[in-house]
């Protein structure tokens, strides 16, 4: 399975306020939405200004494997549908959008899909997924193990129908089922029953998109979801920056004192994203949304929070760097079904914080961080995007903090780097 390189990254220090303006690239989020629903309908859809990143270019190849074509024009994507076929294998790597979104599609087609990722993927929860499936007549071979690798035993059509699941673990599994229901034979209609499905706005996403391609979508009870079976219309779509992104860039702002503005942030949004705004004022900062953009300033120093992240649970990171350096504590709550992501972590957070000379307690639900004092040390990413942008906030306030592997972030922002040097003013040779 093919994964990033590696590379330690020295984070750098701000010795003085920031000004900056960050142009971020599209949602990956939203990219990987409209590619399934590009790929299942009547005619081409065009992508505008789609997030190119490690999750978002393992979802076009697999949907290539499945039979769509995805031209490059320029900077958009041209999505060509055509009948799902099998007999292929999904690489995975270490995106869940990827593993999750694409059972049910795959199911639509003839004949065996077999898919695996990078080796942490198998300890990413599946079970729940491949069950629904299973219940609305999806033959799938895992051996019992309800995680990667598992193969998608195709028969041409999908029953379709009622489904029962416990989405507890992840919104994504509602999501599947949703973005694919339309083109089976009866529809789906999902009802959750368990704890409360984490990040709900990522649901919220799934039903805005599939409205935009004309799916008939009834959401109106709760934990009930049901698409009518019929046709998807094609697709003209500009996706928005992704605000989950610009956690990291915005929280400089915090941490330096300084301003930082993101253009293009949308007033109406999904994204789990837009908590930011609420979050950082309560932390300190000054927050404008305006038709340019949103801007963050910096105040006199960062407070403690105590937040529930439940629906925005992917901000846990950053805003976990961003306690450890705030002046009173801080009590992360809600987030404990970040221990599957693509670490657990919460656990990892614990570790490499406290690795700092940090105070942290993991809870059950998610962290709790008081005020230390910090020195640089090694600072482990665990193979996961957001645990590079945490070590980013810290080493701006923390000399010598060094990150293992650097290029993980390439999940969903391969710039990232680059963009932070731009944001503080540094100019880095090229290798």
């Amino acid at each position: 399975m093919t994964s990033p390189t590696i590379e330690s990254w020295h984070a750098p220090t701000a010795p003085a306020p920031i000004d900056a303006v960050v142009r971020l690239p599209g949602s990956k989020s939203l990219t990987n939405r409209y590619l399934v629903i590009a790929a299942l309908a009547e005619e081409p859809s065009r992508l505008r200004l789609p997030l190119r990143s490690r999750d978002t270019l393992l979802m076009a190849a697999a949907l290539r494997q499945l039979g769509a074509q995805i031209e490059d024009l320029g900077e958009d994507w041209m999505v060509v549908p055509a009948p799902v076929r099998g007999g292929v294998k999904v690489d995975c790597g270490l995106a869940g959008t990827v593993m999750r979104f694409l059972p049910p599609v795959a199911a639509l087609g003839q004949g065996p899909v077999h898919f695996d990722g990078d080796p942490h993927a198998r300890n990413r929860p599946m079970g729940a997924g491949l069950a629904a499936l299973r219940s609305v007549g999806v033959a799938v071979q895992d051996e019992g193990r309800g995680a990667l690798p598992f193969t998608i035993m195709a028969q041409g059509s999908v029953p379709g129908g009622s489904v029962v699941m416990d989405a507890s673990a992840s919104s994504q599994f509602i999501s599947a089922l949703l973005l694919a229901g339309s083109q089976f034979t009866k529809g789906i209609t999902v009802h959750h029953d368990g704890k409360p499905v984490p990040s709900e706005p990522h649901i919220a996403m799934t039903v805005e998109t599939l409205r935009d391609a004309g799916a008939l979508v009834d959401d109106s009870e709760a934990n009930t979801w049901h698409v009518e079976p019929g046709p998807l219309s094609a697709l003209d779509v500009l996706v928005e920056p992704d605000l989950s992104n610009a956690g990291p860039f915005l929280a400089a702002a915090l941490v330096t004192g300084g301003r930082v503005t993101v253009p293009g942030w949308p007033q109406h949004t999904t994204q789990a994203g837009d908590a930011l705004r609420d979050i950082l004022d309560a932390m300190g900062a000054d927050v404008l949304l305006t038709r340019e953009g949103l801007s963050v300033r910096g105040g006199d120093g960062i407070n403690g929070i105590d937040v529930d992240l439940h629906d925005a649970a992917e901000l846990t990171p950053v805003v976990a760097a961003l306690a450890a350096l705030a002046d009173s504590p801080s009590v992360i709550r809600g987030v404990a079904h970040i221990r599957g992501h693509e670490t657990d972590r919460l656990a990892a957070l614990t570790t490499e914080l406290c690795g700092l000379g940090g105070d942290v307690t993991e809870t059950e639900d998610g962290l709790r961080i008081r005020p230390a004092r910090l020195q640089g040390n090694s600072f482990r990413t665990y193979a996961d995007h957001r645990m590079v942008m945490a070590g980013a906030v810290l080493g701006l306030a923390v000399d010598g903090i060094v990150l293992d592997d650097v290029h993980t972030v390439g999940k969903t922002l391969p710039t990232f780097t680059a963009l932070w040097d731009g944001m503080l003013g540094r100019t880095v040779q090229p290798q």
